[in-house]
């Protein structure tokens, strides 16, 4: 059990190595980013999840580093850039500060499944990286994967899909890199030719019902 972490509720998910600029406007916000600012310590990101009587945080999030300080306000706003680090478990939280702290439970991916050579796991990434290039091909859309050699790319894929936070939060609690990979090809799977028709579709309005 580690020592009590500072919180930042937030309505996203944020993944290991992903980059996360915010704007700090709150002063319980402000107050804790320059703590972590003097003492060198990161933060925990976790989901605000909606509830029908009261929201309430996600069991899991991230830990997100200072990378930079891009702007600071005369009013103590500012804007910093952030780097997803390292998952933990949410076991209780701490509202004895203006801003929410959390005793955490730190994890990484547990050993790479038995059942998976590592022949087996490269082609698993390397259909995932296609199908997502594929994707991104279909949609216009930025290639964002840094890394492609990540041992942990999946989180690099999922980053900034076009998926509800649901989806994002189940890749996150994942402790195996195959599992979260096989996760991304079933859904690719299934938006890709759906993509496909759609872009067949538009295709067919702008030659008057003819592909050529």
């Amino acid at each position: 059990m580690s020592e009590l972490l500072r919180l930042f509720p937030l309505n996203l998910v944020l993944f290991p190595e992903n980059p996360l600029p915010l704007h700090i406007f709150e002063p319980r916000y402000r107050e804790m980013i320059a703590e972590c600012l003097q003492e060198k310590q990161p933060f925990g990101i976790v989901r605000v999840i909606p509830g029908e009587k009261a929201n309430r945080l996600a069991e899991f999030g991230c830990t997100a580093e200072i990378v930079d300080v891009l702007r600071t306000y005369p009013d103590g706003r500012m804007d910093i850039l952030t780097a997803g680090r390292r998952r933990f478990e949410l076991m209780e939280i701490n509202e004895d500060r203006s801003f929410l702290r959390g005793k955490v439970d730190f994890f990484d991916d547990s050993a790479t499944e038995k059942t998976v050579t590592p022949h087996e796991l490269s082609q698993i990434r390397n259909r995932a990286l296609a199908l997502h290039s594929e994707l991104l091909l279909l949609t216009d859309s930025e290639d964002t994967v840094a890394d492609k050699e990540s041992e942990a790319v999946s989180f690099q894929l999922a980053s900034n899909l076009p998926v509800d936070l649901d989806f994002k939060q189940t890749l996150l609690e994942m402790r195996s890199e195959p599992e979260r990979l096989r996760t991304l090809l079933d859904y690719y799977s299934k938006i890709v030719p759906k993509l496909k028709l759609m872009a067949v579709g538009r295709k067919r309005a702008g030659s008057n019902g003819y592909v050529h």
